[in-house]
């Protein structure tokens, strides 16, 4: 036990194999396995084995610096993360330096955005050479921020592009890898982040954003809305705020709010004489009957106000179905609409990709079998798609009068002409890409860059 050398709850660690001058670490008995932070994991083959390349982010407090290193792939392991859920990662080993020791130690490579600690070293690599006070910090020596300036001054790039935030809650997601690297591409630095681990200070001399760790992120020039339906009212919260501070947001809070309100969206549209299906919406249960019977009756569709993905919907083939299905809801205290079926479409709809005014891509999607509706969450298919003059202009339309610079906008073909379904203010990159061969996500990029007047 003497020979054992005392540690603090933290420490400063050094990676030299892996170019990493200075990275705090959280010092943790309680768990088993050492993990280091890792974004864009890219397998691949060298000398016939398996190695893996990475990027690094090691400080906390400054997200820009990016390190990217590879290293030999010496395993797979499930590993439990902090919300307790097994997830698969990659095993590296690598020589860890702590005040004047070094030895190789493994590390899983693991996202840690969301963590206060870039590090992790758990009690593996402690083993018969350290023990832990927890009431104490950086014993084996401290670090001070301008000797961390110092250690990282080669990796801060001289600033030529611009400084854009992808706002969303999974970066793995792949309309937001695309845009992260879409906006690489064209030299611009790209930053993630997590809607939930951003907060604000509300003030008349000083107002910030800051990101988990006291970073304050007040610094970007633009800021790219990827927020999912489950958080809307604090992402739209964080986009007033950045809007506030002079960033430039593709797509504003008082937009997003309006699409993700069908019965507000439908107002609108019905007002501005944008065709939809005929749409009923009601609070008594005594008026379903007549609610039934003013969309023209069975079949109908039924969604829920806040359903999103084809999520929510649902297809009552008879007027006896449809109250049970309206009265259930209603009994849940539950906001629904109801909508007239358009059964010439067949299982078919069209999503129009609208950037800065422009439709730059259609596809038409079909539904799965089985299924009423269109929806490539559920199994359905794509394919590209010549949209006619008249649903061009409809797909405009309908994002101008939300002021939506960037929209996916659902058509449907009846017997009356194109109607509208609904306008979706975060709309997903994968299907449209893949079906068209376009790079969507670059000419977002480029819309920016048109607003802000940037010359990439």
């Amino acid at each position: 036990m003497n020979q054992l050398k005392v540690v603090g709850n933290q420490e400063w660690c050094r990676f030299n194999h892996l170019g990493i001058p200075a990275i705090k670490a959280r010092i943790d008995s309680g768990a088993k396995t050492s993990s280091i932070q890792a974004t864009d994991i890219t397998p691949y083959k060298k000398n016939r084995e398996n190695w893996v390349r990475f990027n690094i982010q090691p400080l906390t407090e400054n997200r820009s610096i990016s390190i990217e290193c590879e290293a030999k792939v010496v395993g797979n392991r499930i590993v439990k993360s902090s919300s307790g859920i097994p997830e698969k990662r990659y095993v590296i080993k690598s020589y860890v330096t702590m005040g004047d020791d070094s030895w190789e130690i493994e590390l899983t490579l693991a996202d840690r955005d969301n963590m206060e600690f870039k590090m992790l070293l758990g009690r593996q690599a402690m083993e018969n050479r350290m023990i832990v006070n927890p009431s104490d910090e950086f014993v084996l020596g401290k670090i001070s921020p301008e000797e961390i300036d110092q250690m990282y001054k080669s990796f801060v790039l001289t600033k030529s592009g611009l400084k854009i935030a992808v706002l969303a809650s999974n970066p793995e997601l792949y309309s937001n890898k695309r845009l992260m690297e879409a906006g690489r591409a064209r030299g611009h630095e790209m930053v993630f982040l997590n809607v939930q681990q951003c907060y604000m200070k509300l003030d008349t001399a000083t107002p910030e954003i800051r990101y988990r760790g006291g970073n304050v992120i007040n610094d970007f020039d633009a800021v790219i809305p990827r927020i999912k339906t489950s958080m809307t009212f604090y992402g739209c919260a964080l986009l007033r705020m950045f809007k506030t501070l002079g960033t430039y947001c593709l797509n504003e809070a008082e937009s997003i709010s309006s699409s993700r309100d069908k019965l507000f969206s439908s107002q609108l549209f019905s007002k501005n004489d944008i065709h939809i299906p005929t749409t009923g919406f009601a609070k008594s249960p005594l008026d379903t009957k007549d609610l039934i019977h003013m969309v023209g009756g069975a079949p109908l569709i039924i969604k829920l106000l806040e359903s999103t993905q084809g999520k929510g919907v649902v297809l009552a083939e008879t007027n006896k179905a449809a109250e049970s299905v309206i009265n259930a809801f209603k009994s849940l205290n539950a906001n629904i609409l109801v909508q007239e079926f358009i059964r010439e479409a067949n299982g078919k709809d069209l999503r129009c990709f609208v950037v800065d005014g422009k439709v730059v891509a259609a596809i038409e999607r079909t539904a799965a079998k089985g299924e009423f509706r269109a929806n490539i969450h559920q199994g359905g298919s794509a394919s590209i798609v010549k949209i006619s003059p008249e649903e061009k202009k409809l797909a405009l339309k309908s994002a101008k009068i939300l002021n939506l610079p960037v929209a996916g906008v659902d058509l449907i073909r009846s017997n009356k002409g194109p109607l509208l379904l609904e306008v979706n203010s975060s709309p997903g990159l994968e299907g449209i890409e893949n079906a068209t061969g376009k790079d969507i996500a670059g000419t977002i990029i480029q819309a920016i860059e048109k607003k802000l007047k940037h010359n990439s």
